[in-house]
């Protein structure tokens, strides 16, 4: 029995063996193309996702990059507006304090003109107050006998207190 029993080990091992080997031929003319293909078209789908990857991480830096320079552009710029407003507004500033220390000198000039002129009709007016006195006293004198100089002196000094009164 138990050469039947290595017997039927055999011949079962054997058609195993051959079971084997048409089961790896048919595989491999229908099933091993079709499966290699598939994992092939699968590797040259992560390769194609890693280097999409690759250049997504690329486009990426050149992207912050180029926000940066922007970024650096743009405070450039307000910087420079900054320093240009300060500048209108101190010139502003400069170009006010000019024209009210201008405004301020013309204003002195006219009040020392009108000064001035007061000064003048004020002389003036007093000349001709002086004057009319003047001829007042003229005339007083005129009118009045003066047959000594002692009277015509004292005359004079009195209507002069007079003068000096008003």
């Amino acid at each position: 029995m138990e050469k039947l029993i290595n017997q039927f080990e055999l011949g079962l091992f054997f058609w195993q063996v051959i079971i084997f080997v048409g089961l790896i031929l048919l595989l491999r003319k229908f099933a091993w193309k079709p499966i290699l293909d598939a994992v092939n078209q699968r590797e040259e789908g992560i390769k194609n996702a890693l280097q999409s990857a690759e250049n997504a991480r690329k486009e990426m830096q050149l992207l912050q990059a180029d926000n940066e320079r922007i970024l650096q552009e743009a405070r450039i710029e307000r910087d420079a507006l900054l320093k240009e407003a300060r500048e209108m507004r101190e010139k502003m500033i400069a170009d006010s304090k000019q024209d009210a220390q201008a405004e301020g000198a013309r204003m002195i000039e006219q009040a020392k003109s009108a000064i001035a002129a007061e000064k003048n009709a004020a002389m003036a007016e007093l000349k001709n107050q002086v004057s009319a006195l003047s001829i007042e006293i003229a005339e007083k004198l005129v009118k009045q006998e003066l047959t000594d100089k002692a009277a015509q002196t004292k005359l004079i000094e009195k209507l002069l207190t007079e003068v000096k009164a008003n």
